[in-house]
């Protein structure tokens, strides 16, 4: 039960960032992040709502996060 904790604290907020980098898009990252999880509450791998709710705010950082790298990249853009 420890292991699904921590992947779902970690993970969802992972894939965003990754998926943000790899598309150049924060939609489709987000997009392809939460199809994962849908995927996998539908496969039976989250078995109670709290799991959920820890996803979807570990969701919420990776999102603030990509939003930080994206602010970052416009100012190094700006500045040169």
């Amino acid at each position: 039960m420890i292991d699904k904790v921590l992947s779902a604290i970690f993970l969802p907020a992972l894939l965003m960032v990754f998926f943000t980098r790899i598309t150049y898009s924060r939609i489709v990252g987000f997009i392809l992040t939460v199809a994962l999880i849908i995927v996998s509450a539908y496969k039976g791998y989250i078995h109670m709502w709290w799991l959920i709710v820890i996803e979807a705010a570990s969701l919420t950082v990776g999102l603030y996060f990509a939003n930080q790298m994206r602010r970052k990249k416009n100012e190094q853009k700006s500045a040169s």
